[in-house]
């Protein structure tokens, strides 16, 4: 990825978040981070070393629209523009039989997943159009393509808010700017390892080669990638 770009990144503060922020900051990013509260965010760009004026860290409730809209304006404000918008807001929600699904199960996965994708699309498919060389990227799961019944909830979640990216890319097209998803089906934290035990099921995928993929997808030379569901299997 070309130096100087400005990133903006949902869910920043979350297991993937530190890796991928890291990763652009070092490629000579300013980064513009949202999450949940503005202390753990400014903890992140501290420890990544991101000097003032290429930083901005910000709360926002990233379900409600309207904190959406005025977070994308402020990163506008900020920065002159927007380059890219990296949404990895995300969560496994374990579930049950389809019968025993609650409507509460669901509401809950609709928030998280399917309305913050909504909110932050909205909010800055405009300035990555402006941007004339905008990127959108998601992480997405192998579970949206072949969902089992006790995943049900979460697959649905996922597979509406990969609807979205697609249609957003669908949406960008022509204006030089393009929406992507990384699709994975577990994710391995450098924050975790060694603490956590190896999960017997599933393939992780170290955040480092997701932070590479995202960049590549960040550069000029992705520019006809558009639309894409790129796959990142771990090996297990």
């Amino acid at each position: 990825m070309e130096p100087g770009r400005i990133i903006a990144i949902s869910g920043a503060a979350g297991g993937l978040g530190p890796t991928v922020a890291r990763a652009f900051f070092q490629a000579g990013a300013a980064l513009a981070v949202a999450g949940r509260t503005a202390q753990s965010l400014g903890a992140l760009l501290d420890s990544i070393g991101v000097p003032a004026g290429r930083r901005l860290a910000s709360a926002v409730d990233l379900s409600d629209g309207a904190a959406t809209a005025a977070w994308a304006r402020e990163v506008v404000s900020r920065f002159g523009r927007v380059d890219v918008m990296l949404h990895l807001v995300g969560g496994y929600a374990a579930g049950t039989t389809i019968g025993a699904i609650t409507d509460a199960e669901w509401g809950g996965v609709e928030a998280s997943l399917v309305r913050t994708t909504l909110n932050v699309a909205r909010a800055f498919a405009g300035p990555l159009k402006e941007s004339g060389s905008g990127r959108f990227v998601a992480v997405t799961s192998s579970r949206t393509q072949a969902p089992a019944a006790k995943n049900a909830v979460y697959a649905m979640g996922k597979a509406a808010s990969d609807a979205l990216v697609l249609a957003l890319a669908d949406e960008l097209r022509g204006t030089g700017a393009t929406a992507n998803l990384v699709v994975v089906d577990s994710i391995d934290v450098p924050e975790r390892r060694g603490t956590e035990p190896k999960k017997p099921y599933g393939k992780s995928t170290p955040a480092e080669e997701i932070a590479a993929a995202m960049l590549f997808l960040c550069s000029e030379q992705a520019a006809t990638i558009n639309g894409v569901r790129l796959p990142l299997i771990g090996r297990g």
